[in-house]
């Protein structure tokens, strides 16, 4: 438009025209203003591009592709219950986000541990294989843990668990414990307060001062067991016997014999199933352990082991985690029967859900997003944004997050199973004892 001002004006003036001469004039001052006011404008700096800074690197997503997570549960073999646990209560803090964070879709690969060592390692390896993974939801058990959560820390992820409880992933009596790793944190108990809370109540409320243990050697029935010795011992109790037996054993008259021999008043073993099934079941049928109180852990207090034992669990103690009632939490409970059309088999879906919604707003938080929608996620920024997590409103209650992972108080109930035909809700109602842990 300027060029075609300035041909006109030529003409004009050849032609001696002065009005329409110092009309045109004006005309190109105006264009000439304007184009510099424009050109202004596109000389603006621009945001520069991002650049990582992350000491452990970032993972970018682009516009169209998915916010990536594992999922690590044990997901075959009895302990398959409280896995999928897990996975629901995953599956029903993902629907409150409508899958989605910051615009992209949120996409699960989910493998299966097995409860053991081996699988949790395994897993974690085919999951980190893709390195747009962003963390791991997992896992179900803390054998599991232990070593998933070595791989994953090496991979520079965070790994979230709703279930492990077990004393060495996190911290023992205040201090590192020997599992730990850097992004490894937990919305379940620790629980080195669960072997106080059922030595406690063994000691004080029942008057035993005499009692017996097994574990299987799985780093969470080992944490447990320990926990109640050391405290049974404080308040002046004797342990008479402390035995452990091998997965997978089915014949338990070896150690049950033992338990009598010892003079035992009361048998701690805080196992899965089926050894714990087996346990009980043979305990029942031999002669003298009438005599003997039984109690065991959380990992029974789910609806399949009730069912398995029925009659034979009567008289049974349980220690476990102590879980709010409330708005909420009803409003969830008939969230997951209205998706899965059955009602919760155990509790641990609360804590799953928790988990989840902790890792979510986490991720959110730190995201750097481009105006394409580009997300741009520092692997250490995420470890610092759950470590710093403090008074995050859950179902479960309150959690902040320790520098060891944990991030739940530990609050737990000693239960006793007196109807089988009530179930799980009639276990969790019976209430003998609550303990709340001091440090």
């Amino acid at each position: 438009m300027t060029a075609a001002l300035l041909i006109l004006l030529h003409d004009t003036i050849i032609r001696g025209n002065m009005p329409k001469i110092k009309s045109l004039i004006s005309l190109l001052i105006g264009t000439v203003f304007v184009a510099v006011i424009l050109l202004a404008g596109c000389d603006k700096p621009r945001k520069p591009p991002f650049k990582c800074s992350d000491s452990i690197g970032c993972i970018d997503v682009a516009p169209a592709e998915p916010v990536k997570v594992g999922v690590l549960q044990a997901l075959s073999g009895k302990v398959a219950p409280l896995g999928n646990e897990q996975v629901r209560g995953i599956d029903l803090a993902m629907d409150k986000r409508q899958r989605k964070l910051l615009g992209h879709d949120i996409l699960l690969q989910t493998e299966d541990g097995g409860c053991t060592g081996e699988g949790g390692a395994n897993a974690a390896l085919r999951i980190i294989a893709d390195p747009q993974t962003v963390a791991i939801l997992g896992t179900t058990c803390s054998g599991e843990a232990a070593t998933a959560s070595k791989a994953m820390s090496d991979a520079g992820l965070v790994m979230i668990s709703g279930n492990n409880s077990a004393p060495y992933l996190t911290a023992i009596a205040g201090k590192r414990a020997p599992n730990w790793q850097p992004g490894y944190f937990r919305t379940a108990a620790n629980e080195e307060a669960s072997g106080k809370s059922a030595a406690k109540y063994a000691f004080n409320e029942l008057g035993i001062r005499k009692a017996a243990t097994v574990h299987d050697g799985d780093i969470y029935t080992r944490g447990l067991t320990e926990g109640f010795e050391q405290a049974f011992q404080k308040l002046g109790g004797n342990i008479v016997l402390a035995a452990s037996i091998a997965k997978g054993d089915k014949e338990m008259q070896p150690v049950l014999t033992a338990v009598l021999n010892s003079g035992a008043q009361l048998l701690f073993f805080p196992l899965f199933q089926p050894d714990a099934n087996h346990v009980l079941l043979q305990a029942r049928k031999a002669p003298g352990f009438e005599k003997i109180i039984l109690m065991s852990d959380g990992a029974l207090i789910e609806s399949s082991f009730i069912e398995a034992v029925s009659d034979a669990g009567k008289g049974l103690y349980f220690v476990g985690p102590c879980y709010p009632s409330g708005p909420d939490v009803g409003a969830l409970a008939g969230d997951y029967e209205a998706k899965f059309k059955i009602s919760p088999a155990a509790k641990y879906y609360l804590s799953a859900f928790d988990a989840t919604a902790l890792l979510m707003d986490a991720v959110e938080k730190v995201s750097v997003q481009d105006p394409d929608g580009t997300l741009h996620i520092g692997r250490q920024a995420l470890r610092n944004a759950l470590y710093a997590t403090q008074g995050f409103k859950g179902v479960t209650g309150s959690l902040s997050c320790n520098e060891f992972g944990d991030c739940a108080v530990p609050v737990f109930n000693i239960l006793r199973l007196d109807d089988p035909a009530a179930g799980l809700q009639g276990l969790l109602s019976n209430v003998m004892f609550t303990y709340t842990y001091e440090k």
